[in-house]
Order: C-alpha cells, then sequence, then structure tokens
C-alpha cells in the first residue's frame, strides 16, 4: 500500500469552490489511472462564518470553526492541508499556530502561477471579496515579490465584484459572468498586466463566459493552489 499522505482540503467557504478544487486537482494531475492521484479529503463545512462580515462587520470569528476543520482533517491522517478560500487566509497566522501540518498558503500559489505565466513583476490586477481586500492579503505578500498590485475602487466592488460573487454563491453562475468580466477589464483599462482572480467564486464565474474577451492573463486561485498541492506531493 502506497504511504502517500492524505492532501486535507478545509472546504464550504463556498461548497461549490470546494467541489471545483477537487475536480481541478483531478484534472490537473499527470496521472494514467486511479491509482495515479493524489490522495485527499475534502472537510466542506458551509457553517463556517462569513469571513468578510467577521473582518468588517464585527461577525462571528471563523477561526474556531477552520481549527475545527484542521482537527478533523489532522485526525484523519492527513500529511497537508489546502484551504481553497482567499478570504479564511486573513485567518493563516491562527491556523497555523493550531497545527503542525503545513498549510498551503493560496497567496504564494497565485505568485507561483504568475510566474507560470511569465509575470515576474510588474502592475497586476487582484480582485477578490471586501474581506479579503480590506486585509491587503495579495498587496503585502505579493508587493514583497515585486509586484504593484491595483484593486478594484469602491464603487466597482459595489456593483460588480461583489454582486458577482454573491451570484456564484447563490449557484446562479452564467449571471456572474458579465459584472466579473467587466470589473476584470477594468483593472486591464488601468494597466494591468494580469488580473489574480482571488476569490474562489471568481473563476467560477468568468468560465461561465468568453475568458478570451478580457483581454490579458488570468490567476485562477483555484488551479494555482490545486497545482500547489501537487508540487507539495511530488508530482
Amino acid at each position: 500500500m502506497s504511504d502517500t499522505p492524505f492532501l486535507g482540503v478545509l472546504g464550504g467557504m463556498g461548497p461549490l469552490a470546494s467541489a471545483q478544487f477537487m475536480l481541478r486537482l483531478t484534472l490537473l494531475t499527470p496521472a494514467a489511472r486511479d491509482q495515479d492521484h493524489l490522495p485527499a479529503l475534502l472537510w466542506s463545512d458551509p457553517r463556517v462564518p462569513d469571513r468578510t462580515a467577521a473582518r468588517l462587520g464585527g461577525g462571528e470569528d471563523p477561526l474556531p470553526w477552520l481549527v475545527r476543520g484542521i482537527r478533523g482533517l489532522e485526525a484523519a491522517g492527513c500529511g497537508a492541508i489546502a484551504i481553497p478560500c482567499n478570504t479564511a487566509h486573513g485567518w493563516f497566522d491562527g491556523m497555523a499556530a493550531a497545527t503542525s501540518l503545513p498549510i498551503l498558503h493560496i497567496v504564494d500559489a497565485a505568485a507561483e502561477d504568475l510566474l507560470r505565466q511569465g509575470i515576474a513583476g510588474g502592475r497586476i490586477g487582484v480582485m477578490g471579496t471586501a474581506g479579503t481586500l480590506a486585509m491587503r492579503l495579495y498587496q503585502e505578500r505579493l508587493d514583497q515579490r515585486g509586484y504593484e498590485c491595483i484593486v478594484p475602487d469602491p464603487a466597482e466592488m459595489e456593483a460588480l465584484v461583489s454582486p458577482g460573487i454573491a451570484l456564484v454563491k447563490a449557484n446562479r453562475v452564467a449571471e456572474a459572468y458579465a459584472p466579473l468580466a467587466e470589473a476584470a477589464r477594468n483593472l486591464r483599462n488601468r494597466g494591468a498586466a494580469a488580473v489574480v482572480l482571488g476569490c474562489t467564486e471568481i473563476p467560477l464565474g468568468i468560465q461561465a463566459g468568453p475568458q478570451a474577451e478580457i483581454g490579458l492573463p488570468l490567476v485562477d486561485t483555484i488551479d494555482a493552489l490545486a497545482l500547489a498541492a501537487l508540487r507539495w506531493a511530488g508530482r
């Protein structure tokens, strides 16, 4: 029996993005048979309190729920943890302090994907939840790698990005394309050489329409995290 450890996937934030992560992890694996795939366990708990509300509106702290999921994945024998939710990484330090397992950081995964696409620095756009952008998860981490991050302005967040994310969470994925694509094109028009889709709902909305019309490279953080998991596993 192979001794390859399970990848633990701390998900449910939201459920569709977690399911898409599992799909992309499978499709991105260079495999010829079942046994070539990475063993993985998904902990999908949609009851985790809203991360943006916790950060911006005094909502319930999600950290105890996140740690509970980590404990479950530890008990199941996982060797590392991936979290297909960008905003949850605002509690990365608290989660990391609660476990000895490595947690794959989604912003680092996105940075690796930028390099994979030949973008080693310069101005890039970042789309995400209001919580992710307010916490400067991407801005601070990518600034250290030589990127200048630009983000949608408050009016664009209110009219385009936040409604687009909400549509995906409501399973109205096709309707999410138009507002999310418009926000991405606006970042392109402000000089972005690429746009990081820094909320795992956003790639689902963008993929519902013609991505080529956006006109610049996109970093799908679901795919980026899946590729990081495969690197961790030596695949």
